[in-house]
């Protein structure tokens, strides 16, 4: 599970920025399940920035979002980000050494006509891997 922000700060903002988002990266990579997080500077534009989280799965990117701390000091950081686009994203694929590892998705296929208070768990995947790989 990636958490992808993407963000516009003014110059005069970036000392404070980097600050909160440290104590963001603090914060959401010491909850368990919790892989890592990158800041990182556009080269082409000094006031373009994104803040790239990832997590084991679903359920460890909403565990650690739960939390008091991070609803006090990561939300609001976040709240600021820009908005055209969405920031949770699955992985379909991932590689390493060579190797390309294809995923199930763990959302349901129906998770876009369910109401709030229906959902149980996934029945069905979305989609199967891309290619028929087995995957995580």
């Amino acid at each position: 599970m990636l958490l992808v922000c993407r963000f516009v700060v003014a110059e005069s903002e970036t000392s404070s920025f980097v600050a909160r988002v440290r104590h963001a990266l603090e914060l959401l990579t010491a909850h368990p399940g919790c892989r890592g997080g990158q800041l990182a500077r556009s080269t082409d534009e000094d006031s373009r920035w994104v803040l790239v989280v990832e997590f084991d799965s679903v359920v460890a990117y909403r565990r650690a979002m739960s939390g008091f701390p991070v609803r006090e000091h990561v939300m609001p950081l976040l709240s600021e980000a820009l908005t055209d686009e969405p920031a949770a994203y699955e992985p379909a694929m991932s590689a390493s050494g060579g190797t390309v590892d294809e995923h199930v998705s763990l959302v349901a296929r129906d998770a876009g006509t369910v109401r709030l208070g229906e959902a149980a768990g996934p029945a069905a995947a979305r989609g199967e891997p891309l290619h028929g790989a087995q995957g995580e």
